[in-house]
């Protein structure tokens, strides 16, 4: 049975990855895990060397989609015919199955092995986790998640409860079916749609689990603004290559 790695895209998390990597790595099922520090300015890659994570950094911050890829890329490195960390020979054609994490999610990440078991049993393609109300209270409306929500459903027929959940467990395939990832904070909804499109099976799990809310101040407005810019581009692009096709059917649309 393939075993599972995953994939922490982090920026200035140096007080929170060890405990998030130490959480990961103890789940059943999971025998690796990357870090990828996206343009720290603190000793966030350090932390997550200590705790037993296999770190690539960028040197400037490059976006979650970016650090997602560098990661998996990373890792596909290492499984390749004789390089360090190969599976075994029988599985060499059988890539690991991906668990992508936040990193600030400390020892809550401990709960995240309710992910695995649909995937790794042939159930679903890709499982996403739905997080109970948070500790600290945001200062967001809700526009970022409306527009995600109803964006998916537009294009895809399928509800989701939290559209904007990172926490996510999902095979090779899914993940290829939905690379090129969409940029920057639309990385999630581009992965729901492009799974999906691909005729492959999503399933929603609660996972008890702890993150750190963007505030009301100024650096919370930007982040969901940032956010609201990405996701309407990614939904907006995959609104644009599903007219194409239907206007020309096998005819490969990737932007």
């Amino acid at each position: 049975m393939r075993t599972v790695a995953a994939i922490i895209p982090c920026k200035d998390e140096a007080d929170r990855i060890a405990a998030t990597v130490e959480a990961v790595l103890r789940l059943d099922g999971v025998d690796r895990v990357v870090v990828v520090d996206d343009g720290s300015s603190d000793t966030t890659a350090a932390a997550a060397h200590g705790a037993g994570a296999d770190v690539i950094r960028h040197a400037r911050n490059a976006g979650k989609a970016a650090a997602l890829e560098t990661g998996v890329r990373h890792l596909r490195e290492l499984e390749s015919v004789g390089g360090s960390g190969a599976l075994d020979a029988g599985d060499a054609h059988s890539p690991r199955h991906l668990l992508f994490v936040d990193g600030d999610l400390e020892g809550s990440a401990s709960n995240l092995h309710v992910l695995l078991p649909p995937v790794l049993q042939g159930r679903a393609d890709m499982t996403i986790a739905t997080l109970p109300p948070q500790s600290t209270r945001g200062g967001g409306r809700g526009f970022v998640v409306r527009l995600a929500r109803d964006g998916i459903e537009r294009l895809t027929g399928w509800t989701a409860t939290q559209p904007l959940s990172g926490m996510r467990c999902l095979t090779a395939e899914a993940f290829d079916a939905a690379s090129p990832l969409a940029p920057g904070w639309g990385v999630e909804v581009g992965l729901t749609v492009d799974v999906l499109g691909a005729g492959l099976l999503i399933e929603e799990v609660p996972c008890e689990l702890q993150h750190r809310v963007s505030g009301k101040d100024w650096r919370g407005q930007l982040h969901r603004a940032k956010q609201y810019r990405d996701v309407w581009r990614a939904l907006t692009r995959r609104r644009v290559r599903k007219a194409l096709t239907e206007r020309a059917p096998g005819v490969a649309h990737r932007f």
